[in-house]
């Protein structure tokens, strides 16, 4: 695992951006297509808005959803609210390119086996995406691969659903497919994500981030991060 610093969330998420940029354009170059999966919070949508800025053939990048919040369609709390704010209302990423997970519906078990079929499609059977963008939890948990939830024993598809957490279940990709991903970028941002950081840079402990694959992978964080506060 590479770690890249910045002073603050902002530098944080340009350096994300940059990441995902070339990702993207090699993907493109080699494969003629980028498959990638974004998390949610407010460093990645500063990473999101820089990201936007950049000319890349957008119209070969299909961007999925690492997890998602089961909620109503343009619930705040979603994910996908902010990508499609930021990425297609407001920024160069066609409509169809944006593959949402599908947590309005009332069987949400067929839901996750949809949205693996569909990732299926752009990333081969088993789905290997280009890049999976990755949070970490001050509990040490990243996608909605949360702390004690049997999602956590999921080895066997490559999207399942969770328990409640913060008063909502969410659908996730589990470790399968975070770890056959060809890269992984962590963005970690603020003082209370320092011991998660800590741990998940030396592979200590046994939080949920600790059992992703660490090859491919680059962690960015910002000084708060870094500095036991």
């Amino acid at each position: 695992m590479r770690l890249r610093s910045a002073e603050d969330a902002l530098g944080a998420a340009r350096l994300a951006a940059a990441e995902i940029a070339d990702v993207c354009r090699r993907a493109v170059a080699e494969r003629g297509q980028a498959v990638i999966a974004l998390s949610g919070g407010e460093t990645p949508w500063l990473m999101l808005r820089e990201l936007r800025e950049y000319e890349l053939p957008w119209n070969r990048i299909y961007v999925g959803q690492v997890d998602e919040r089961i909620a109503p369609a343009g619930d705040a709390r979603r994910n996908r609210t902010k990508l499609d704010e930021i990425l297609v209302r407001h920024g160069p990423l066609p409509a169809p390119r944006l593959l949402a997970m599908p947590v309005e519906g009332g069987d949400l078990a067929a839901a996750a086996v949809r949205y693996q079929r569909l990732l299926e499609h752009y990333a081969g059977t088993p789905a290997q995406l280009d890049l999976v963008q990755l949070g970490l939890g001050a509990d040490g948990h990243t996608a909605s691969l949360i702390p004690g939830d049997p999602v956590l024993g999921v080895r066997d598809r490559d999207v399942a659903l969770t328990g409640e957490y913060q008063g909502l279940r969410r659908m996730t990709l589990t470790y399968p497919a975070l770890s056959r991903a060809r890269a992984r970028l962590w963005l970690v941002t603020g003082a209370a994500k320092h011991d998660a950081l800590r741990d998940l840079l030396a592979a200590l402990g046994d939080s949920p981030a600790i059992k992703v694959a660490r090859d491919a992978t680059i962690a960015i964080a910002d000084s708060h991060a870094l500095v036991r506060p």
